[in-house]
């Protein structure tokens, strides 16, 4: 179970620097809060932000839940396949949110693999409970 507090932290620390991030860029593109418009580089680092905070809200849970019923280490390493898709996606997504895909993809996938992995775990428990 230590990994997979590994992991959830470490997707905290990393919504925190993308946070930090969109700090800076308020700063250097002169964005008063709370706007949230005005310049695209400044748009772009806020979007990688929300949208990290969009899927960590899915993912948590969905971690936990996973570790339930799966090996913590198979679930962790989902967990970190998260953490890479993010970094894909942000520096995808600063450069030219064209190419945001493979980052989403990576991001993604991981959270609905535990969703569903927890879901045929626990309907599965349930039926031998019955």
């Amino acid at each position: 179970m230590h990994l997979v507090d590994t992991v959830a932290m470490l997707a905290v620390l990393q919504y925190v620097f993308f946070a930090v991030l969109v700090g800076r860029a308020r700063v250097r593109y002169r964005i008063q809060a709370p706007a949230v418009s005005g310049n695209e580089h400044f748009e772009r680092a806020y979007r990688v932000q929300m949208n990290t905070l969009e899927l960590l809200i899915a993912l948590l849970p969905a971690l936990y839940a996973a570790a339930r019923y799966w090996p913590a280490t198979y679930v962790a390493g989902v967990g970190a396949v998260f953490l890479l898709g993010r970094l894909v996606y942000w520096r995808a997504y600063v450069r030219d949110p064209n190419g945001r895909s493979l980052g989403f993809a990576l991001s993604i996938l991981p959270v609905l693999v535990l969703v569903l992995g927890t879901l045929g775990a626990a309907l599965a428990a349930l039926r031998t409970a019955s």
